[in-house]
């Protein structure tokens, strides 16, 4: 039996275009769909638009975690095993491990002829949106082999979000999460390595749902459509490229251009959310303390209440490759703990 993407009984999360609602877009890493149902078939059909790596779709059914590969320009037709448990009701959760490497148009569901969709518990009041690079995305993060080391060679199917600290941490808190993410990418527009020479910077991306040009016109986010009670922001570590001038003079021109950049993302997201906590940080990924110090002084000189700065007890000393799943748990604990800390009143 075919199910629409656009079923009431599934639960979408995450940035996702709705423009077509039986084809919805995701974009994002940690969006996901979920649902319950009865039955021994499960099927989900996927349109991906690649622009590099590999791709793959994750989903967590009864508890269990799988991957599987999605092939370009065509329609995939993914068949789930699903095992046979005593009461014949089964939950999954399917979302996008990677980020704007690609995108995947939602087509449909299949479940068994007669088997039904369930109602899903209530959603987690709580939440939080993360805008950060490739650590926050969870890229690489399965290569645990090689946790405090470089990364190793890869065609994208090392990274996975769910074990992001970003997703890692809205678990820890109990909360829903929209990961505005992407490998690569920087504060400020021809800076870092997302689409290098022509690089894309979080100042442009932050309120769009597609914001890589390569899969088509750019589209505007509605604001409206979620409103966090904590967002926070992890970006300055791929600013560096391809001249680390923080280091290298921290009053240089480009030096307090940044911090003035800097200062109006953290203005364009108080505008849209008056009311959210904003915290600001890095990663442990291996960076030049003046970009920490950079992001300290912006923070200072706002003098908003409701901005602070989680520095991490291996703040940019822990690994010089991606953090790995034990990383981004330590970060993830470190971060949720500091957030539980602000005693935020929506939460009590």
């Amino acid at each position: 039996m075919r199910i629409d993407s656009d079923n009431a009984k599934i639960r979408y999360s995450g940035r996702i275009d709705w423009t077509n609602p039986k084809e919805p877009i995701w974009v994002y890493p940690c969006t996901s769909a979920e649902f319950k149902f009865t039955g021994r078939t499960l099927k989900i059909f996927i349109q991906n638009k690649n622009e590099y790596w590999q791709n793959y779709l994750g989903c967590i059914l009864d508890g269990v975690q799988s991957c599987y590969y999605l092939e370009n320009k065509k329609e995939n037709e993914i068949e789930i095993r699903v095992p046979e448990n005593e009461n014949g009701e089964h939950h999954v959760l399917f979302f996008k491990r990677q980020d704007s490497c690609h995108e995947m148009h939602i087509l449909g569901f299949e479940i068994e002829d007669g088997a039904k969709l369930l109602e899903l518990p209530d959603a987690p009041k709580r939440k939080i949106e993360v805008y950060g690079d490739s650590v926050s995305a969870g890229e690489v993060t399965e290569a645990v082999d090689y946790t405090g080391k470089s990364d190793p060679e890869h065609q994208g199917g090392y990274s996975n979000s769910w074990y992001s600290y970003a997703w890692m941490t809205a678990r820890m808190l109990s909360a829903q999460i929209h990961d505005i993410a992407q490998g690569g990418i920087a504060l400020m527009d021809g800076q870092g390595w997302f689409h290098e020479p022509e690089q894309v910077g979080m100042e442009s991306a932050w309120n769009k749902i597609r914001f890589n040009k390569t899969f088509g016109e750019l589209t505007e986010w509605d604001f409206n459509q979620y409103t966090p009670h904590v967002v926070i922001v992890a970006i300055g570590q791929n600013d560096n490229h391809p001249f680390d001038y923080m280091s290298e003079d921290y009053m240089c021109e480009k030096a307090i251009l940044w911090r003035e950049h800097y200062t109006n993302l953290l203005k364009n997201l108080r505008q849209v959310y008056p009311n959210a906590r904003i915290v600001c940080c890095t990663t442990l990924l291996e960076h030049d303390s003046s970009w920490d110090k950079a992001i300290d002084d912006v923070v200072v000189s706002m003098g908003d209440s409701k901005i602070s700065h989680c520095i991490f007890k291996r703040n940019g000393a822990a690994t010089p490759g991606h953090l790995r799943i034990p990383e981004t748990y330590e970060m993830a604990r470190e971060l949720a703990d500091y957030i539980e800390s602000l005693g935020i009143e929506e939460w009590k």
